[in-house]
């Protein structure tokens, strides 16, 4: 008892040196418990990719061949380090033969996947912008019609992942994330995905999966870093500051739009087993005898665009990838515009709920249904577009619709998730 009593009166005594050394203590305990947990992840991950990995295949089939392109630059540079340790050894586990391709500089992902040989599934570790590369390498290639039909995988490895919360489900978890995204590629469920391809005067055309923005918000949003010192007030500061340079902000543009056309059919996944050969006999006789009449050629009717003059803070054009499970009438995009009356406070309160998510907008926005449509921008306007989250000078473009172009992996827990959010 006695050795106790002096052990609490030297800690009295003592109270900064035993203060620093419990946060000390408390520091190095939690973050020992947070590798525990991380390795936990990794070797449960690693359980479930070894069962794919026992599975049997036929003496003349070859092992998947997986092409990866890793932006090593993503995450602060964490990112080549991050797919080592978390997404690679469950891809070997799995029996899966990866062609790992590290990117080394801006825009070099584009030219990569635009020479890239066929592979039976792509991976792309990165953020937005290296999935925006990628994606616009694709479809620019003169064999894309082919090449789009190759699943692509996409592991969040950025500090902006926009289309993983379509895709996966997410947590406050780096690990967690990149294996449950590597089990979904492993596991093989795809989901077709949308593309917008958006086309200047001069340039080649650039793709996008999630949209378009232009405005006040965007421009703020391009700003909030500086205010890093400002801690959580960061985000309502860089707002209130740019009402203090110029107010209001508000941007005119010309839209000229398409209305949206009608969506055909899913096609089956699997196809139809073959009839009988009875069945065929009769059929080749009935159609020798009775010949089908050849319908005439449909004529295309011409384009007919409408016009809209908006006077908006923000122009939002996007896809609906936000919940690509949902069953839809219409192949279309969404032009969304923010009203130009908004109060500085009002302005302020909707700018923070964007930092957290670009796609919400007010009860009084504009919002239209189109296959494709026309910015115009005012004559000396300036500035710059948001694509998937990349920066691009501001210009006329014209924006189209491609429905359903690329299909992605997707888990099969986030499916059931964004089902059971559209019923």
């Amino acid at each position: 008892m006695a050795r106790v009593v002096k052990g609490f009166r030297t800690l009295r005594n003592h109270w900064k040196k035993s203060t620093f050394a419990v946060c000390v203590l408390s520091y190095g305990g939690h973050w020992l418990y947070g590798k525990h947990c991380d390795s936990v992840l990794r070797r449960e991950a690693c359980l479930v990719a070894r069962e794919f990995g026992r599975q049997q295949i036929a003496p003349q089939e070859r092992l998947r061949k997986a092409t990866v392109i890793l932006n090593p630059a993503a995450c602060s540079g964490k990112a080549n380090n991050l797919f080592e340790k978390n997404a690679v050894p469950i891809l070997h586990l799995a029996g899966v033969e990866i062609t790992i391709v590290k990117t080394d500089y801006e825009g070099q992902a584009k030219k990569l996947t635009e020479l890239m040989e066929q592979t039976d599934m792509l991976i792309v570790a990165g953020g937005d912008g290296t999935l925006q590369e990628v994606v616009t390498g694709l479809l620019r290639r003169p064999d894309q019609e082919t090449v789009c039909n190759t699943p692509i995988g996409f592991i969040p490895l950025g500090s902006h992942n926009s289309l993983s919360p379509s895709l996966h489900l997410l947590s406050d978890n780096k690990v967690k994330d990149i294996t449950s995204a590597t089990l979904s590629i492993l596991k093989g469920e795809t989901v077709p995905l949308d593309v917008l391809q958006i086309k200047g005067e001069k340039d080649q055309p650039v793709f996008a999966l999630m949209g378009l923005r232009w405005g006040a918000f965007r421009d703020v949003a391009a700003t909030i870093s500086k205010y890093w010192y400002l801690g959580p007030l960061k985000t309502k500061a860089a707002h209130w500051f740019s009402t203090l340079r110029e107010w209001p902000l508000v941007r005119d543009v010309s839209v000229s739009y398409l209305d949206p056309s009608l969506r055909p059919p899913d096609l089956p996944s699997q196809k139809p087993p073959r009839p009988n050969l009875l069945y065929r006999i009769i059929r080749r006789l009935k159609n020798r005898w009775n010949p089908p009449v050849e319908e005439p050629p449909k004529v295309e009717e011409p384009e007919q665009w409408k016009e809209e003059q908006l006077s908006t803070l923000e122009l939002f054009i996007q896809t609906h990838n936000k919940n690509p499970v949902e069953r839809r009438i219409n192949d279309s995009l969404m032009i969304c515009a923010e009203p130009d009356n908004l109060t500085v406070g009002e302005y302020i309160t909707v700018g923070n709920k964007k930092e957290e998510d670009p796609t919400v907008f007010t009860k009084d926005s504009t919002k239209l249904e189109a296959s494709a449509c026309r910015l115009q921008l005012p004559e000396g306007a300036a500035g710059f577009y948001n694509i998937d989250n990349e920066e691009y000078e501001a210009m006329p473009v014209e924006i189209r619709l491609l429905p359903r172009k690329l299909r992605f992996f997707i888990s099969a827990e986030r499916r059931e998730q964004l089902l059971l959010q559209t019923q």
